[in-house]
């Protein structure tokens, strides 16, 4: 009801129209924007999550969910204990008092350096403070691209799945997306092709033609979504190497 009037919006589907429509227009929506925007319902401070954790409504005007979405909490300079705690239950790794203090100081020292924290960089965090050993299911071995005027952007590429070589070519609109779309055919006949790419971000870390870039992807499974990045004076490598860190993140 809207006003006493029944309008028939859905709206638990307002978000993807959002998303839709930014898609469509190609205009991104600003981080700031209230509901729709990245930062609306993401937590970082320590006492705002805390503070979520305990009520919702104190930091949020409504629900997430009553428009499709869902809270995020992201780490940075400002993550707390209640941060690290909570993603370390989700993740079902129990931590003592003097290894959460380490996760918490690496993670705020990587902030304080103006590196976004992905949820891959915090499980090699975790990992490397806690002493974990992870299986990678997926591994790049190998990866050509060809691209050029005239030429259709194709990529070939070597992959171990589970153990199992997989070899595969894919063609896009770019060299970056013709990889991709070989890294998802590599997949498609194994229980990792349930994935969707929800966002790519690149940033150059360095100036010149040979600049450092940061490849920021977001990516969901289910009603999972987890973030990632990859770095390398190679967009393409930067690419798959996010891609990759992201996928090994949704399926450990």
């Amino acid at each position: 009801l809207l006003y006493g009037v029944k309008s028939g919006i859905v709206k638990e589907k307002l978000y993807e129209t959002s998303r839709l429509v930014r898609n469509v227009t190609k205009m991104p929506v600003a981080p700031n924007k209230p509901q729709m925007g990245d930062n609306a319902i993401t937590h970082e401070s320590g006492m705002h999550v805390h503070g979520t954790l305990a009520d919702t409504s104190l930091y949020e005007p409504m629900d997430p969910e009553l428009i499709g979405r869902k809270r995020r909490f992201a780490f940075g300079k400002h993550t707390g204990r209640a941060s690290v705690k909570m993603a370390l239950e989700e993740m079902g790794i129990t931590a003592d008092d003097s290894g959460m203090e380490k996760i918490l100081s690496k993670v705020k020292e990587l902030g304080d350096k103006g590196k976004l924290v992905t949820d891959s960089d915090f499980q090699a965090i975790v990992d490397d403070i806690l002493h974990i050993e992870r299986k990678e299911r997926i591994k790049l071995l190998d990866l050509s691209v060809v691209s050029g005027k005239n030429v259709y952007p194709t990529a070939s590429i070597r992959l171990e799945i589970d153990g199992e070589d997989k070899v595969e070519a894919g063609v896009g609109v770019g060299p970056v997306d013709a990889a991709l779309n070989a890294l998802r055919k590599a997949m498609s006949g194994s229980e990792m092709n349930d994935l969707r790419l929800e966002e790519y971000h690149v940033d150059a870390i360095t100036g010149g033609t040979d600049a450092l870039v940061n490849v920021v992807v977001k990516m969901s499974r289910g009603d999972r979504a987890i973030t990632a990045s990859g770095i390398s004076e190679d967009i393409v490598l930067a690419s798959m190497h996010a891609m990759i860190k992201g996928i090994n993140r949704l399926y450990s």
